[in-house]
């Protein structure tokens, strides 16, 4: 079993965790596929390194690989390989992940990312346990077990075509759904006391003074979006800033970029094509119905929150966007010129992702 392995170990006592844990043992011997789904810093990662280290496979490779980092042609590469002379700058064979994870463990993080050519080529290796690298012909065999991750909820999109269903079913023999935080309650101070600890040793302090009154009931009512990662970075963070020399913490610092003198507007701007957009409308009443009005420079009335009026423009031209593409979001986001995850990210923003 690696060292690393032992150090990441999952810490923590609540039930919520415990039956987590229990699943991965009953799954873990079986060399199948398995979904982990859950938010990030959940500890995706270090549940999938378990299945592998509880399985058969323990001696083997454990290959983990992120698919949101990369594009869908270096995606295909790192997965499968290529032959020489495949692309441009492909100056000679190279091994992807399913053949250098061979006889071992596969974790791809971030699935929800992939193109359809990519989940194409999934569904092929798990049915048939082989493959082509990209630019051959010669079949390349794998005995590779697949574990995938998402924080997506995939069963709808692919009700909506924007996951392929036959791999979500070959994928999902098994899912396991991990809990967020604000779900163990109970886990927080032993993961906030080992986070302090480990963080004390790095700064060669002689001993970690604890957390007093204030600080724990700051780490008690967080509500941690970010979960064990945020965790992790918050009291590793008020340990170096207000533990040195062993000292009690008071204070947890939640948030790093609270300043007086944080700047509050972007500098920097991208540059990209305008397109010319129909203007939201706004409403005049009468005594009789509302009327729509557009909101052209002749009837704004100044002053007004101009953030306030950009978000209701955006969020008018995005609910408009989804009723003409029948609320799917992949023919919504070509309506608008976006790439898929970009339309998410911004229904996200707005919370409108359950109302597409």
């Amino acid at each position: 079993m690696s060292k690393q392995y032992q150090q990441d170990n999952l810490i923590g006592q609540s039930n919520a965790l415990l039956e987590v844990l229990e699943h991965v043992s009953k799954i873990a011997p079986l060399s199948k596929p398995v979904l982990i789904i859950g938010e990030r810093g959940t500890g995706k990662e270090l549940i999938a390194e378990r299945l592998h280290y509880l399985s058969a496979r323990w001696d083997q490779s454990f290959i983990k690989l992120n698919c949101s980092s990369l594009s869908e042609n270096l995606l295909e590469s790192e997965l499968f390989g290529h032959e020489s002379g495949a692309f441009t700058g492909a100056k000679g064979k190279h091994e992807g992940r399913f053949e250098r994870a061979n006889g071992g463990t596969l974790f791809l993080d971030e699935l929800a990312n992939t193109s359809g050519l990519i989940q194409e080529k999934l569904l092929r290796v798990i049915e048939y346990g082989e493959f082509e690298r990209v630019g051959g012909s010669k079949t390349v065999q794998s005995d590779v077990r697949l574990i995938c991750a998402a924080n997506e909820d995939l069963p709808s999109l692919a009700d909506s075509g924007e996951f392929r269903a036959d791999l979500l079913d070959r994928l999902a023999f098994d899912v396991i759904t991990l809990p967020p935080l604000r779900c163990r309650t109970e886990d927080i101070m032993p993961l906030a006391q080992h986070f302090a600890v480990s963080m004390a040793r790095q700064l060669g302090l002689e001993y970690f003074g604890g957390f007093g009154a204030i600080a724990i009931e700051q780490l008690m009512m967080h509500n941690w979006l970010g979960n064990i990662r945020e965790l992790k970075n918050v009291v590793e963070r008020s340990v170096y800033r207000e533990g040195s020399e062993g000292q009690e913490i008071d204070q947890i610092i939640l948030d790093p970029f609270a300043s007086p003198y944080r700047p509050t507007g972007r500098v920097k701007t991208r540059e990209r094509q305008v397109q010319p957009i129909e203007l939201p409308v706004a409403s005049v009443d009468s005594d009789e119905e509302t009327l729509p009005v557009p909101l052209t420079h002749s009837n704004i009335e100044f002053p007004i929150n101009f953030k306030e009026y950009t978000e209701n423009a955006e969020i008018d031209l995005l609910q408009r966007a989804l009723a003409e593409g029948q609320y799917n979001q992949k023919k919504t986001a070509d309506l608008l010129g976006l790439s898929y995850h970009q339309l998410r990210g911004i229904l996200k923003k707005y919370n409108l992702l359950d109302k597409s």
